[in-house]
């Protein structure tokens, strides 16, 4: 499940959980992590479509990405 790449994505190393974390800032509450960095952010790939998919259903506004 692709989506859209421009959206700010951090990604960090989490002492306390031991994994990464990608977190997008745009999107409230959307982030994942990964056993790697590729995984953490394969993962958000997949929460950021997940998170826009419910923004959608709930007929809430998606916030345009600072990319655009």
């Amino acid at each position: 499940m692709k989506t859209n790449p421009r959206y700010e994505i951090i990604i960090y190393w989490s002492e306390e959980d031991q994994t990464f974390i990608a977190e997008v800032p745009e999107l409230a509450g959307c982030l994942a992590d990964g056993e790697s960095y590729s995984e953490a952010l394969s993962n958000v790939e997949i929460v950021i479509a997940e998170w826009i998919e419910t923004a959608k259903s709930l007929e809430r506004s998606i916030p345009v990405p600072k990319g655009n």
